[in-house]
């Protein structure tokens, strides 16, 4: 197999000096976590999914030295059972289901799940005075090493987080965080802030996620921070045409976020996010992986054959048919991936 040579290595540094890195030089410092989230049931429907499920619409009220947010979430959680697995899934839409989110599929399978829908975080744009933005940066000026709009999303992935693990049905266990494309960049970041999370699910995450910069077709630095540069911190367009010169690549975002579970998923027409480096970034942290006493990746010595899947290490990773897009293949994928080590 092709193995991209003279990666820098994250092997040998501290999960805390891998995350300092990743932090000042592409996605900057998130605002400090809340003192308290204090929720607010304001809608619950005990009739879902032909009464499988309850769904509730909850606010979500943090306080910190920042002062105060309020944003939204919806909950799914099964009417039978305890001891469920959950999703935090980071969407660019509020509607449940969703294309990208088969609620009830997930439900049958014994999953709960939390839905944040981002722009109630702050939007997806160059503006950060509103919403959590304007709270954190009050005049809506940032510093070169503070967080972009992928670091205040991947923040409220850590809010919800909290508040999960003060419910008793859920399995505190196995609390996965979900993401596609820019949002699937933001639940590696969750991922890697948080060792609570029982796994962090990229789906065709791409350029500044789950591939490796160095040596990538499609989508390189340049491109996305030519239209995308709020989504990281200002440090990081000093990479653009540079991208062979950067002093780390992303499978350091993929070992920080050993010891817990990591998953890549591609798809073989997303030639823009480079299916091929997403799964040679999980080869090359499977190395750190070990080092930390993870199984790490297991997989053959060969690049992936669409339709295959590894699921037998704390790395996981498939490659399925079509274009780039979180489909129900993708979700079964995850939930086999967990149950696999119930």
């Amino acid at each position: 197999m092709e193995i991209i040579n003279n990666l820098p290595s994250p092997v040998g540094l501290r999960k805390d000096e891998i995350i300092s890195t990743l932090l000042r030089e592409e996605y900057g410092f998130l605002p400090s976590r809340p003192f308290s989230v204090t929720a607010k049931e304001e809608s619950s429907d005990g009739g879902f999914a032909a009464s499988k499920a309850t769904l509730k619409r909850i606010s979500l009220t943090c306080k910190g030295e920042w002062g105060e947010f309020t944003f939204p979430v919806s909950y799914a959680v099964p009417r039978v059972g305890s001891s469920f697995p959950c999703f935090i899934h980071l969407n660019f839409r509020d509607f449940i289901p969703d294309k990208y989110q088969p609620t009830e599929e997930i439900i049958d399978n014994g999953f709960a799940i939390f839905t944040i829908y981002y722009q109630d975080i702050s939007s997806d744009n160059g503006d950060f005075t509103d919403k959590f933005a304007g709270v954190v940066y009050p005049e809506g000026k940032r510093e070169s090493d503070d967080c972009g709009k992928i670091g205040l999303w991947a923040w409220a992935a850590l809010t919800v987080l909290d508040y999960a693990l003060t419910l008793p049905e859920l399995d505190h266990r196995r609390i996965s965080v979900v993401g596609h494309s820019r949002l699937g960049k933001t639940a590696l970041l969750a991922g890697a802030l948080d060792k609570r999370f029982y796994c962090a699910f990229s789906n065709d995450s791409g350029c500044s996620g789950a591939a490796l910069a160095k040596e990538k077709t499609g989508e390189r630095i340049k491109d996305i921070t030519k239209v995308f540069p709020y989504w990281f911190c200002e440090n990081y367009l000093k990479y653009v045409d540079k991208d062979e010169n950067l002093p780390f690549d992303q499978h350091w975002l993929l070992a920080a976020n050993a010891p817990h579970r990591v998953y890549v998923a591609s798809a073989e027409d997303d030639g823009w996010a480079c299916p091929k480096n997403e799964y040679l970034a999980c080869v090359a942290a499977d190395e750190y992986y070990k080092k930390q006493g993870s199984v790490g990746f297991i997989h053959p010595d060969r690049l992936p054959l669409t339709g295959e899947r590894f699921h037998d290490g704390d790395i996981g990773y498939h490659i399925r048919r079509g274009s780039h897009f979180l489909s129900r293949d993708d979700w079964h994928n995850y939930m086999r991936y967990i149950n696999q080590y119930d």
